[in-house]
């Protein structure tokens, strides 16, 4: 079997654990995120984005993320509001947020599933505008707004709700219940718009 299938090494929110992704159920998940005082906290900014860029290599090499994927600082038991996301495309691009805040969005929303590497046995149907424009801070101090679309829309989106104590769970409307992964059945194909 693949090497991020359930067969291959046990369900994957042991294999997320086991990779330092803290999982559903701790309370850190739904705590508010610590800002940066920045430029004063620089060093410490960019170790905690080494330390997620670190965190992200773990997972990325259990499972293939070709939608993308992002992780945050309470992620992996760290209060600091920073997260880092890789697109879909296999590009380099690497989008480091840290004291990042949507200052608008789209009122044109779409609705796809998410997963989560906090819960990755199930996915869920999340609405989330289509895009978001977002002040983010660098450790300079100099604050940089940035807008996103769909799919990396989506994906910034997740991350900062993390770092504002929220779960993708938060969003779902009562009549879409979550479904396993082998339910879902979507792995490995990319959202498409």
């Amino acid at each position: 079997p693949a090497p991020w299938s359930p067969a291959a090494r046990g369900r994957a929110s042991e294999r997320m654990r086991a990779a330092g992704i803290v999982q559903r159920g701790a309370g850190s998940l739904h705590d508010t995120a610590r800002r940066f005082d920045l430029p004063r906290e620089a060093g410490v900014a960019v170790d905690v984005i080494t330390r997620l860029s670190e965190a992200l290599d773990r997972v990325n090499a259990l499972h293939p993320f070709v939608k993308g994927v992002g992780l945050a600082a309470p992620q992996i038991g760290l209060d600091w509001a920073a997260a880092v996301v890789r697109p879909a495309g296999g590009s380099d691009t690497v989008i480091t947020l840290l004291n990042p805040r949507i200052i608008a969005e789209s009122g044109e929303q779409d609705e796809r599933y998410e997963g989560c590497l906090s819960f990755f046995d199930v996915r869920g149907l999340v609405v989330r505008p289509l895009r978001i424009s977002v002040e983010r801070s660098l450790p300079t101090g100099d604050r940089v707004v940035e807008t996103y679309e769909r799919a990396v829309a989506r994906l910034v989106g997740h991350e900062i709700d993390h770092l504002d104590g929220r779960l993708y769970l938060d969003r779902l409307a009562a009549e879409h219940p979550l479904l396993s992964v082998e339910e879902y059945g979507d792995t490995g194909r990319p959202w498409n718009y």
